[in-house]
């Protein structure tokens, strides 16, 4: 999907990831991360930001949520949104602070004690139910927390297994009650996904549910609350935040923009983020009938892949599809011309849409790219852990 974005914007990326393999200093089946092109792309979504009037919170759930990665972003973009508890505790442990929790997944019930501590900005809550914890958990801590509600999504709209939130119809019902809980202060509206690429174009565009967290707000602000927030995730970029600020959003939440890997990216290589990731792993046997197999752990159902590069001999061969059912313990490539010389070993770099934190990755850091002295600086498993 990004391999030749990846190969005409960096391609010292891509020879020093060859270069760290063929010389064993890391595994097949491993990220190799642009760290200084990460860092480039925070500062560079951060300025445009702010030209635009529009806050920003991080996502790293597709950088693998890895500290040096995370705390490169926090020098340009300070505050983060943390889709689950584990990323709560990685981002904090890291040195960002909490912009947002509970994104993409409510907080535990009882986990809530232990994140409130750590002093989010915001919680995202999906019902009454959750609000009530959250209000609690507030309560016995002595503070008052700020909450977003999760409107929810537009029909047809909503991912499977994220579905959730307050329907619009009921929510000034749910406000109502909210209200009364002492220790909980409305503070706005958020709904997923509100911005989409379009399959064509790859320009981003305002979805329904969009529309529906716009109409949110206007109901809570009937209600008498005042400066309220409206979070528009997915798809944030730099292309995306004037829509964002034209559509009334006080905050964006970039992933795929700090790796410049949005659907807009792979169709535009003039976007200004700057591809900062490759994928690395090696042939591991060859099917009877020619088709080289390639070790998996990374690979993602929706990363519309399209080739491989194989250095030593600079072909390019086409990738098999594989249904998400399945482990992928390997994936298939198409069989390369009569005479091209194929070993076992040989390494094979891919770019593609990921999230890295549902893989069993190796994720490698490299600094040093910018000035033409890369070096790698360390290796970390998908959640981020040092190895």
């Amino acid at each position: 999907m990004f391999l030749d974005t990846l190969l005409h914007r960096n391609p010292g990326l891509v020879d020093a990831a060859a270069d760290l393999h063929e010389r064993g200093r890391i595994p097949p089946d491993t990220y190799v991360m642009d760290l200084d092109a990460v860092e480039e792309n925070a500062a560079l979504l951060a300025g445009a930001a702010e030209r635009v009037g529009v806050g920003l919170w991080f996502v790293v759930k597709q950088l693998g949520r890895n500290p040096e990665l995370i705390r490169a972003v926090a020098r340009h973009i300070p505050r983060a949104a943390a889709i689950d508890v584990g990323e709560t505790r990685t981002l904090h442990a890291a040195g960002a602070l909490l912009g947002n929790v509970g994104h993409l997944s409510q907080i535990p019930r009882r986990a809530l004690p232990g994140v409130l501590a750590l002093r989010p900005e915001r919680v995202t809550v999906f019902d009454l139910a959750n609000a009530r914890a959250v209000a609690e958990a507030a309560r016995e801590a002595g503070r008052v927390q700020d909450v977003l509600i999760r409107v929810e999504g537009a029909e047809g709209t909503v991912y499977p297994g994220q579905e959730g939130g307050v329907p619009l119809e009921r929510l000034d019902a749910f406000a109502e009650r909210a209200e009364a809980l002492d220790s909980l202060r409305i503070a706005g509206v958020t709904a997923f996904p509100c911005v989409l690429c379009d399959p064509v174009t790859g320009l981003p565009a305002a979805t329904p549910s969009f529309d529906l967290a716009v109409k949110a707000r206007e109901v809570l602000a009937a209600r008498g609350h005042r400066d309220l927030e409206l979070s528009a995730p997915s798809a944030t970029s730099a292309a995306a935040l004037p829509l964002l600020a034209e559509r009334g959003a006080t905050h964006g939440e970039p992933g795929h923009a700090l790796t410049g890997t949005t659907p807009l990216h792979a169709l535009d290589p003039a976007q200004p983020e700057k591809p900062a990731y490759v994928y690395v792993t090696e042939v591991a046997h060859t099917l009877d009938d020619g088709r080289p197999a390639l070790f998996g752990g990374g690979f993602y159902a929706r990363s519309l892949i399209r080739s491989a590069l194989l250095p030593r001999t600079g072909v390019r061969l086409g990738v098999r599809d594989a249904p998400a059912r399945n482990i992928d313990y390997y994936r298939l490539l198409d069989a390369p011309a009569d005479g091209t010389d194929l070993r076992v070993g040989d390494t094979a770099l891919l770019a593609f849409r990921t999230q890295i934190f549902v893989t069993r990755s190796t994720v490698a850091v490299v600094c040093g790219l910018s000035s033409g002295t890369p070096r790698l600086s360390g290796l970390y498993d998908a959640q981020g852990r040092a190895l």
